[in-house]
């Protein structure tokens, strides 16, 4: 019998949030059922269900950065029992049969990896993400959670970690190497965190130095103002890496010659708008321009355990279900240092409301 959950859901860009009912598949031999304790609030949320990707499918649940505890398993589960504490990235499904999903790299899937939520899933349906008291999953796309790790800081993990600890991996942050974060958010906050931990000095740019004892006390050696007079000349060469976090205009020339030759700038950051670039400060010292999207299963649960091993998680301020709608505006405008976590529990008090007939 499929479950029924509250959950967080908008029926429009426009509209408000509003605590529903929805259904979640009747748990087929392969899937695990997750009792959710907290759920990170990224900003890819916020692009979704405001349409500035493109049309999101509505009505929709989003959240993508799941955290909690396996409530059933189905018939043919061997990875997972009761009790185990897990968690649910940006993904739920892949063909698993492709060189990319055989060789870990799920999300990178020849034949196009499964969404959280806004994804058309196998069965024809529209996924429908964490912001809610269960989910339905298949059990290759769950990780283990350390029992080092909280909940509520572990979550944003699924996110906001991978999608900063793969190319910092893949790209050599290690001892050594200077590393420069280009912005102290959700993503940037993260970055610091995992490239310190690898041994590298980290620098944080940023437009101002406001939040340089947060950045210091992350990890980071200096935090740098880019606005000051000079700087790119004062800096041209300095970085071995430079990981791009920034989601907004840049003038991606002028931060290309703050890499040294064959220096490498890892693009996390997703701008609504193109970019402009020439091609001579890339050609002039053969460095790289690299995107990143998240990360592998495999390498999700490297990050994890990464991240206990070292004794860290996201910084992170929770909040209820009603708070959500506050917080999204708070996340935009700069406000949340560093994420925005529900506190499912919070949706044992909410009143549903009813579901307009189709």
């Amino acid at each position: 019998m499929p479950i029924t959950v509250k959950a967080l859901q908008k029926t429009g860009p426009d509209q408000p949030f509003r605590v529903v009912e929805i259904e979640r598949r009747d748990p087929r031999e392969d899937d695990v059922v997750i009792d959710i304790k907290a759920a990170g609030i990224c900003h890819s949320d916020i692009h979704t269900v405001r349409n500035e990707w493109g049309e999101a499918r509505f009505p929709l649940t989003v959240g993508h950065e799941i955290a909690g505890v396996v409530e059933a398993v189905g018939e043919g589960v061997t990875r997972w029992k009761v009790g185990d504490r897990v968690g649910v990235g940006c993904m739920v499904d892949s063909c698993g049969e492709c060189e990319q999903c055989l060789a870990g790299l799920e999300q990178n899937c020849l034949r196009g990896n499964v969404g959280t939520y806004n994804s058309i899933d196998v069965d024809g349906s529209v996924t429908q993400g964490g912001y809610a008291q269960k989910v339905v999953v298949n059990e290759r796309f769950v990780c283990r959670i350390p029992d080092a790790l909280d909940f509520d800081v572990a979550a944003p993990l699924l996110c906001a970690g991978i999608t900063t600890y793969s190319p910092l991996a893949r790209w050599g942050a290690a001892e050594g190497k200077k590393v420069a974060v280009l912005g102290l958010g959700g993503l940037g906050h993260m970055g610091v965190q995992i490239a310190a931990a690898k041994g590298a000095e980290v620098t944080v740019l940023s437009r101002s130095r406001k939040k340089e004892q947060l950045a210091i006390d992350l990890g980071a050696s200096e935090m740098l103002a880019t606005t000051e007079d000079g700087f790119f000349e004062a800096h041209r060469g300095e970085f071995d890496l430079i990981l791009n976090t920034i989601s907004a205009d840049i003038p991606v020339d002028k931060y290309l010659g703050l890499l040294k030759p064959r220096g490498v700038m890892a693009v996390v950051g997703l701008p609504p708008a193109a970019q402009e670039l020439h091609f001579g400060p890339l050609i002039g010292g053969g460095k790289v321009l690299a995107g990143s999207n998240i990360g592998g299963i495999a390498e999700t649960q490297e990050m994890l355990d990464f991240c206990a091993d070292h004794h860290f998680g996201a910084v992170i301020e929770t909040v209820g279900v009603e708070e959500v709608e506050a917080a999204y505006d708070r996340v935009v405008s700069g406000e949340v240092y560093f994420r925005a976590v529900i506190d499912t529990a919070t949706f044992d008090e909410a009143e549903t409301e009813a579901v307009p007939a189709a």
